[in-house]
Order: structure tokens, then C-alpha cells, then sequence
């Protein structure tokens, strides 16, 4: 199978069905699985959504995004890897092979859904250039918190020994660890990326007190912008928002901030559509 495609045309490879109405692309290059789901035309800048984890799981603002002429991609591979080192070098791999082959904007928003917020945080960190924003909806911040359970949330006694083999630590190291997002924010406010969380006020599973306020305190001191939902008497699920409008607002508004509105094959027919 070709694994390339022409700029020009912007045609996409792999595997095609139909996601929800629009074209989702599979396919594999250098050991590496991508899913891709295209809009109908591009819209100017061509920009992208880069959701970590659950990909399809309350899908709003992605196929909100999509009727805008935004494209979707998801990493299988760095999927279920805690954010970890191993989940961010995925990631670097899959960023340089999509924006010098595909026409895609050079700064993407990143979704972090629950243990989403580990990559993208941890991605961002190490390339805080690359941003436009961040969407993190009740996003673990720390792996103390969860899988851990070492604070007042459930934790996971599975993910826990998942996740410390893919951070190649012990559980002394990791009880220590100090790379999480919380521990890592100065990059991203230095690079002004801006923040949204969307979170239950009565999160058990990944606490808003142990994860996002603490994040949110700390991105501030450092002069970072960060805006916070906040669902009242809500837990851990559902994601999202029943009317995700306030979300894509967001992050068209920033994504309009950090990217050029032209690119190659701008307003361009893709080989997707809804």
C-alpha cells in the first residue's frame, strides 16, 4: 500500500469506512498506526484536532470540528501508554510524517479525555511550539493521583503496574515522580498555549482537587491562560458537554491566534466528507 499522498489533492490513505458520517482513514507507516477522519473541504489553515485517547467517546466537539472543515487524528499506538516517554516519542514520530506529507496545520489542538491529559500535557511539554491549545476534559494531571490512588481517588491497582512498566519505575520512583503535567507547565506558559478543562466537581476517579485545580494554580502563577468548566454534581463521566458549542468556540478562537489562515490546498475538496 502507498503510504503517502499528494499535497496537492490532499488524498488521504488507508483503509476507508464511514465514522459517524464522515471518512475515516487507517493506515500504518514506520510502525506506526494512524486513524484519520477527514472533513468534507479544509478549512482555512487546515487545521486539526489530535485526540489522545478514547477515540470516539462523546465525540461532540470532533464532529463539530469536522463540519467546520477540520481533519481528526488519533494514534492508536500511543494509545494505553500512560503518556509516557515511549507515548511522546509516538508522537513526535507521528507529527513529523503528518505535517510534511499531509496539509496540516504546523500547530494542532490537542483533546485529552481522562488519561489523555498525561500525552497531551507531556507532548506539549516537550513541544510547546507545536500547540495551538489545549482541550482536557477530567484530565489526569498526575499518575499519583491516578492510576495511583495515592490521594483521595480510586486509583487503579491495574493501570498502576501498567503504567509503572511503561515508565520503566518502581513504585518508590513513581510515588516520587516528578514529571508529571503539574510538574512540567513553564514550557507551555513561556509558549502562551491556552488551556480548557472541563471537569465534575464530584470526580472520584480522577479528582478535581488532585489533578486540574493544582494544575491550574500552578500554569497561573507561571502567567498562563486557563479556563475551567466545571459541571456541578457531576463525576467522572460523562465527558464532554451536552452542547459542546462553549468548547469549539475555544478552540476556534485560539487555533485563529496561532495559525497562519492559509496552507496548501486551503478550501480543497478532501477524499472525506459528511
Amino acid at each position: 500500500m502507498n503510504n503517502q499522498f499528494s499535497p496537492k489533492t490532499n488524498k488521504l490513505p488507508g483503509n476507508v469506512s464511514s465514522w459517524l458520517g464522515f471518512s475515516q482513514h487507517n493506515f500504518s507507516h514506520s510502525d506506526i498506526d494512524y486513524c484519520i477522519v477527514a472533513p468534507k473541504r479544509n478549512a482555512p489553515g487546515c487545521p486539526w484536532i489530535w485526540r489522545a485517547e478514547f477515540f470516539g467517546v462523546e465525540p461532540q466537539v470532533d464532529l463539530s470540528l469536522l463540519d467546520k472543515g477540520w481533519h481528526l487524528v488519533y494514534i492508536p499506538t500511543a494509545a494505553g501508554l500512560y503518556g509516557s516517554p515511549k507515548a511522546v516519542q509516538y508522537w513526535n514520530k507521528a507529527y513529523e510524517y503528518l505535517t510534511s506529507q499531509y496539509v496540516l496545520s504546523k500547530k494542532p489542538v490537542l483533546e485529552g479525555f481522562s488519561r489523555g491529559g498525561l500525552l497531551v500535557y507531556n507532548w506539549a511539554a516537550a513541544n510547546p511550539k507545536k500547540v495551538a491549545c489545549i482541550y482536557a476534559d477530567a484530565p489526569v494531571c498526575t499518575i499519583q493521583s491516578w492510576p495511583g490512588g495515592l490521594g483521595k481517588g480510586q486509583g487503579s491497582s491495574h493501570d498502576w503496574q501498567l503504567c509503572l512498566k511503561v515508565y520503566g519505575l518502581t513504585e518508590e520512583q513513581a510515588i516520587n515522580y516528578k514529571h508529571n503535567p503539574i510538574d512540567n507547565l513553564k514550557p507551555l506558559a513561556d509558549a502562551n498555549i491556552p488551556l480548557l478543562h472541563v471537569c465534575g466537581d464530584s470526580d472520584n476517579v480522577v479528582p478535581i482537587e488532585e489533578n486540574t485545580l493544582v494544575l491550574k494554580h500552578r500554569y497561573e502563577s507561571y502567567g498562563g491562560q486557563i479556563e475551567l468548566i466545571t459541571k456541578k454534581d457531576c463525576g467522572h463521566h460523562p465527558h464532554c458537554l451536552v452542547n459542546p458549542e462553549p468548547i469549539v468556540k475555544f478552540i476556534i478562537n485560539c487555533s485563529l491566534r496561532s495559525t497562519p489562515l492559509t496552507c496548501e490546498n486551503e478550501g480543497g475538496e478532501t477524499n472525506g466528507g459528511r
